[in-house]
């Protein structure tokens, strides 16, 4: 079985390294992200129109300030950082499944 802290933990390298395609890799192909105000994303190639920008001007990286594991859920306090003028406090639910990030939750 694949700790999910781990597939987590590899979403977020990739993330601050601004590696599309890995960041990509870690997530179900029909992954589920429910953001801020309703809005939500469906599937990798949705997620891809998301971060292509962002990682393009690879500015964004993303610190954990605290981590919650429990049955496939891991929660983190993270910080946000490139995205605006201030750091931006968020707590991000993931659910893993089959080793790959299948829900996320923004908590902000």
């Amino acid at each position: 079985m694949i700790d999910p802290a781990s597939v987590v933990d590899r979403q977020l390298a990739a993330y601050n390294e601004h590696d599309l395609d890995a960041f990509l890799a870690t997530y179900a192909e029909d992954v589920h992200l429910s953001m801020d105000e309703g809005r939500t994303v469906r599937g990798r190639e949705q997620m891809r129109g998301l971060y292509e920008e962002q990682f393009a001007q690879r500015l964004c990286r993303a610190e954990v300030v605290g981590r919650l594991v429990e049955r496939g859920w891991v929660v983190d306090h993270e910080v946000a950082h490139g995205l605006g003028g201030e750091p931006h406090r968020v707590l991000v639910a993931y659910r893993v499944r089959d080793g790959l990030i299948d829900r996320v939750r923004f908590l902000s």
